[in-house]
């Protein structure tokens, strides 16, 4: 059996995977697009589906089941899909590097 963390697709974000191409594949989704609810025991991601189908936390598209070992799995029209968190890209900060000389033809006394 696996712990499934739910991750339950916010409204704003529900519309657009509605209407968005069906893409096969790897799914790329945004943290800041999900709220975690709650956890389900099931052995596989079907088996939560069927065990919350009937029930007021039923699983909708777009919701993620993300496993014990960190595996993504979001809930499409066609069945389970795998996906992977989209995290930001981190900017280097710049304020700790050193500085760079200068090396133009002016800062080396040509004139």
């Amino acid at each position: 059996m696996f712990s499934y963390r739910i991750h339950r697709l916010k409204e704003n974000a529900r519309q657009q995977f509605r209407w968005a191409p069906h893409t096969i594949g790897l799914s790329m989704v945004r943290p800041k697009d999900y709220e975690p609810v709650h956890s389900v025991e099931a052995r596989s991601p079907y088996a939560a589906w069927l065990h919350l189908k009937d029930s007021t936390e039923a699983l909708q598209p777009g919701d993620i089941l993300e496993a014990d070992n960190g595996e993504l799995r979001i809930y499409k029209y066609v069945g389970f899909e795998e996906a992977q968190w989209q995290l930001p890209e981190v900017k280097p900060d710049l304020s700790a590097a050193p500085p760079v000389p200068d090396a133009s033809p002016t800062a080396q006394g040509a004139v």
